[in-house]
């Protein structure tokens, strides 16, 4: 079981919200993950824009907070068949639903919009209940 670090999580909360609040209203843009990504490959030939440097941020961020103390889990406790059928589900939930979990649950919560909170209830409470049935039913 990994350690339960508030701190770390509250101060990543607080960054992903002033990062979503800061490109809403310098640029009127949603920073919905999986928006950006479809944008950014919807592009051929691929051309700097605001998509590439928002990824680009997304994997130079954990490279620049390792000095502070902040790390990323070394290893995954799944097997790749697991991780590929987790990922697939992700992406066809998120393609399916109009957004992912950034998106809806962060930004589309905070524009009080009716589809991101009942997404965002929806993949709460299967999480929930996947927990529950890994943990407590199949014992994992």
């Amino acid at each position: 079981m990994t350690e339960f670090t508030p701190y770390s999580a509250l101060i990543g909360g607080i960054l992903i919200g002033l990062a979503a609040l800061a490109l809403m209203l310098l640029s009127g843009k949603i920073a919905g993950i999986s928006g950006i990504l479809t944008q950014l490959m919807n592009q051929f030939p691929i051309q700097l824009s605001w998509q590439v440097y928002f990824v680009l941020g997304l994997i130079i961020g954990p490279v620049l907070a390792s000095p502070l103390g902040f790390t990323l889990p070394q290893s995954i406790d799944l097997s790749w068949a697991a991780v590929i059928i987790g990922g697939f589900l992700v992406g066809f939930g998120s393609r399916y639903g109009s957004g992912c979990t950034s998106g809806h649950g962060i930004c589309g919560i905070g524009r009080f919009s009716k589809r991101s909170i009942a997404a965002t209830v929806t993949f709460m409470a299967s999480a929930i209940v996947t927990v529950f049935i890994i943990r407590h039913v199949i014992g994992a």
